[in-house]
């Protein structure tokens, strides 16, 4: 099959009823933890990408039995030191660093020494952000100069560690969470404030933890070996692979669109925030709690005086998926708005920022850019008629599904190349197209 798509006609207005796919981050959680219970745990609705496909082949690996069955995966847990960590096992992660990171935290026990390698695209990302912090522990890690492959030998002799994470990944501090979850004693984080799905998982499971607020830290406290018994979790929909849907609709004359059961989890929701900001209307009805989780019906409507927008940054972490998608609002609204310390984007699936930036200057936006600040002069008029396109962009799906809604919103003839990029996070995203009116080539 061709591994490009055009676009050559603009999406006609809707009002539409979907679904998204389930979120792949508490998808990836969810398996890794169930994996370390004692006894069966049930997750329905997994995502089932290839992100998520590999942790399932990465626990099985480890000696850790799954069944799929037509509603639920069931995964036989072996408790805290049930992995077989059997001699020159290899772990692929492929595109995922979610799971590449947090199978090291899992993996400071182990017997034997175990490898993780990744696709190109993982590889040249960052690893010494949790290789640096897990040797604290006591195993034995090296790796390609802060890269995959990564190395690692466990150690019977685990200690508790006091951690400072400045970064504000959601993925370092899960590591060292898993981590301080199989070591003797108490493991202190001071956390830059980011994601918190572990930390919900943990008090959902009762695994002994201490969580305070101060200011733009969060301190976690693990007391760990605490061993903590098979669950059932249905995963929600996930509010990134709305954004892509959110932003279409708000770019689309005449179109409002209800997205259904979406975790708004506050730490994920700063692109609504700032959307709102921008003068979008996106509401969230129906808000319930699910083991901690907040659950809800995403309601958005099209948007003809969106406004600029200087970021505030505290929003940053709780949008850094988003930003890329944000970006292409931002070149519709009316004014300069502005993005500060966006350095993270930088160590995503692709040096995102700049992928992004010339994107946007490709279609004719003026974009300035001083490192990781980025000023987005605004054409609330913006339409196109020319052809682009988009290729060799390290297949980073985002920027792939945002060239889509570009297409789709603006106009213009487009080649798509990387199609299959979809597949590391949201297989569906097609299929929720067609059911929007979209036909593709």
């Amino acid at each position: 099959m061709k591994n490009y798509i055009q676009i050559k006609k603009k999406i006609i207005p809707y009002n539409k009823t979907i679904i998204v796919s389930s979120d792949k981050s508490i998808s990836i959680r969810c398996i890794l933890l169930a994996s370390q219970a004692i006894g069966i745990s049930k997750i329905f609705n997994v995502l089932e990408s290839e992100d998520v496909i590999n942790t399932l082949k990465s626990i099985k690996k480890l000696g850790i039995k799954y069944k799929k069955n037509k509603k639920f995966y069931k995964i036989y847990g072996l408790g805290l030191k049930g992995f077989n960590t059997q001699k020159k096992l290899v772990l692929s992660a492929g595109n995922s660093g979610t799971f590449a990171r947090l199978i090291l935290g899992l993996l400071v026990n182990s017997n034997n020494y175990i490898k993780i390698i990744g696709d190109k695209s993982l590889s040249k990302r960052d690893f010494s952000r949790v290789v640096q912090p897990l040797e604290k522990f006591g195993p034995i890690i090296s790796s390609n100069k802060g890269r995959l492959p990564v190395t690692i030998k466990g150690t019977d002799f685990l200690r508790p560690i006091d951690y400072i994470e400045e970064r504000g990944s959601a993925q370092c501090k899960s590591s060292i969470m898993l981590a301080a979850l199989k070591t003797p004693g108490m493991t202190r984080i001071k956390a830059k404030k980011s994601r918190n799905h572990t930390e919900i998982f943990f008090k959902n499971l009762n695994i002994p933890i201490k969580l305070k607020n101060k200011g733009k830290y969060d301190n976690i406290v693990v007391n760990g070996e605490a061993n903590y018994r098979g669950f059932n979790y249905r995963v929600p929909g996930d509010i990134s692979s709305c954004s892509f849907f959110i932003v279409l609709t708000i770019l689309n004359k005449n179109s409002k669109l209800i997205i259904r059961n979406v975790n708004v989890n506050s730490t994920r929701t700063g692109i609504v925030k700032i959307l709102n900001k921008m003068n979008a209307k996106i509401k969230f009805k129906n808000i319930r709690n699910y083991k901690g989780e907040l659950i809800a019906d995403i309601e958005v409507k099209s948007c003809k005086n969106l406004k600029a927008i200087n970021c505030p940054e505290y929003l940053n972490s709780s949008a850094i998926d988003e930003f890329v998608i944000i970006f292409l609002v931002a070149a519709k609204s009316k004014g300069i708005s502005t993005f500060k310390n966006l350095g993270e984007l930088e160590k995503k699936e692709s040096p995102r920022l700049t992928v992004a930036v010339n994107f946007l200057k490709e279609i004719g936006i003026k974009v300035s850019r001083k490192k990781n600040n980025v000023k987005i002069y605004g054409q609330p008029g913006l339409e196109l008629n020319g052809n682009y396109i988009i290729k060799n962009f390290q297949k980073d799906h985002r920027i792939f599904m945002m060239s889509c809604v570009a297409a789709l919103t603006l106009g213009g003839n487009w080649k798509l190349f990387d199609r299959d990029s979809i597949n590391s996070s949201f297989p569906d995203f097609f299929n929720v197209l067609k059911k929007l009116g979209v036909n593709l080539n």
